[in-house]
């Protein structure tokens, strides 16, 4: 397959998934035009978060959920849950795309937020989406006790210790340990912990027990480096039309990416051994996982 070919066959597997978080992101969204909430404002934050993509980790809620136990035996909907993720996701857009971050004009296609409606707004809009997805898991899962669990989840896979610590260390704000263990403190941080914890947040959905929990999250770890790691070489061997936003900034950042300290070649068989790891990893959930190990093969094929 060639990398488009790999993109529509990703999209078209997760469109189901997008098309449910779509419709429901858009009820939620729609809600503020009656709480009082700024015509700007919900302007902005339906252009950063309805404005396309992939849709992957609220689908990996979803897909967790599936391989945890059949739908109608589902303590809650993970619907909410997969929304909620998704707000965190594209309000972390927004605020890496900034001038005084990774400083982007292009994302998904389209003009970054803080270009298309200025830098303040778009800091108020990432602000909005992230306090947003929170609001959505304590309002809209119906047990509580759930409820909590999956602000919890969330709040560690976006917080200090998860994807806000990875960008700091991208970014070159603290110290990080050469080679290696730096890569991996980066990429474990900046796009593995979402991951990871979107899958956990969807077996919780689901009735997932600890044991069950800790293989879905060992599985969301693998399935993250393997992602962002091929995000980094395609961001040095892709361009605009197949990857979005704007190509070779990681390069011209000196950003600390696998490929560019390791090269295409031992890239793409780290990318390999991280996804049978993953799918290894999946065996134990049988049938039920076969979605999951058909998007962790289809995720790792991406540069081709």
């Amino acid at each position: 397959m060639t990398v488009l070919s790999v993109a529509n066959h990703i999209e078209q597997m997760l469109r189901p998934y997008a098309e449910a978080v779509n419709t429901a992101t858009e009820t939620v969204l729609s809600d503020q035009a009656s709480a009082g909430v700024p015509a700007t404002l919900i302007e902005a934050m339906r252009y950063a978060s309805l404005n396309g993509g992939k849709r992957l980790r609220p689908a990996l809620v979803m897909l967790s959920a599936e391989a945890v136990a059949d739908s109608n035996s589902w303590p809650v909907d993970p619907i909410p849950a997969a929304v909620a993720v998704e707000l965190v996701h594209c309000y972390s857009l927004v605020h890496d795309d900034l001038p005084a971050m990774d400083d982007d004009t292009l994302r998904r296609g389209k003009p970054t937020c803080h270009v298309q409606f200025g830098e303040a707004m778009a800091i108020l809009t990432g602000d909005a989406l992230l306090t947003r997805a929170f609001e959505v898991i304590s309002r809209d899962v119906a047990d509580p006790y759930i409820s909590v669990r999956l602000i919890c989840e969330l709040a560690a896979a976006a917080g200090p210790e998860g994807m806000i610590a990875g960008q700091v260390a991208d970014m070159g704000l603290c110290e990080v340990p050469q080679g290696a263990a730096g890569r991996k403190y980066i990429h474990l941080r900046k796009t593995a912990a979402l991951l990871r914890g979107a899958v956990r947040m969807g077996g919780i959905c689901a009735g997932a027990d600890e044991q069950t929990l800790d293989a879905l999250g060992r599985f969301g770890v693998n399935i993250g480096l393997a992602f962002q790691i091929a995000d980094d070489l395609l961001d040095a061997v892709g361009s605009a039309r197949t990857i979005g936003k704007t190509p070779g900034k990681d390069a011209r950042s000196g950003k600390r990416t696998y490929a560019g300290e390791l090269g295409a070649d031992r890239t793409r068989r780290l990318v390999a051994e991280l996804t049978a790891q993953a799918n290894s990893i999946l065996e134990t959930f049988g049938q039920r996982a076969e979605k999951l190990r058909e998007l962790t093969d289809l995720l790792a094929r991406r540069d081709r």
